[in-house]
């Protein structure tokens, strides 16, 4: 389903929380991912739904045909739903490829000229020789690959397409594919109508002279 978030509201909302969908005719409860909308055949998972751009929201639910209109709810602890995003059904695509990205991340220890011994990124031999294929790139802009475990506690050798910084980061981009929770329930309770609150103030009454 592609949302777009209310204006009216401001409440931050996380990936995985119970909401509540109006999907076409059929009313129930599930905890979503949120991913961007775009052409790619891959997408990225969002942490929580942001107010700016249209994001997908994927859920196991029956089967429904688009287009059909898409209202997202959440419950407030005082029973009343409250409006969170508007949309329509984009598809039913169990083929659809969320991502997830992880970020691990290390420290140059002994510097060369495009050589570096980096620790504290893995802390035994056998994650390195694992991950010795994945690329590295360095908060500056260096590229690198692992060269060769040193030790058993984890220390690589790295080499790079120039000299890094002593205060430089090495990172490792991991991507690993999400699917949503199994929540789907359709029994929905009511909402508690909303009634508006009237604070009765007591006027002091002056008398004209």
């Amino acid at each position: 389903m592609v949302v777009r978030r209310d204006p009216g509201n401001i409440e931050p909302v996380k990936a995985k929380e119970e909401l509540i969908f109006h999907c076409g005719f059929r009313r129930f409860r599930a905890s979503p991912l949120f991913s961007q909308h775009t052409a790619a055949d891959k997408h990225k998972f969002q942490r929580f739904l942001t107010a700016d751009v249209a994001l997908v929201v994927t859920v196991y639910a029956p089967i429904t045909f688009p287009p059909a209109s898409v209202l997202l709810f959440k419950q407030k602890s005082n029973g009343m739903h409250n409006l969170i995003a508007t949309g329509h059904l984009l598809s039913v695509d169990p083929d659809r490829m969320v991502i997830k990205r992880v970020v691990l991340s290390g420290h140059p220890f002994k510097i060369f000229t495009k050589m570096a011994v980096v620790r504290y990124m893995f802390f035994n031999r056998e994650d390195v020789l694992w991950f010795k294929p994945v690329e590295l790139r360095t908060k500056w802009g260096r590229r690198g690959h692992i060269k060769e475990p040193l030790g058993t506690h984890g220390h690589m050798k790295c080499s790079f397409d120039g000299k890094l910084k002593s205060q430089d980061t090495v990172l490792m981009n991991l991507y690993k594919r999400v699917f949503p929770k199994w929540t789907y329930d359709p029994y929905v309770p009511e909402p508690v109508p909303w009634v508006k609150s009237e604070i009765s103030s007591v006027v002091p009454e002056v008398g004209m002279e």
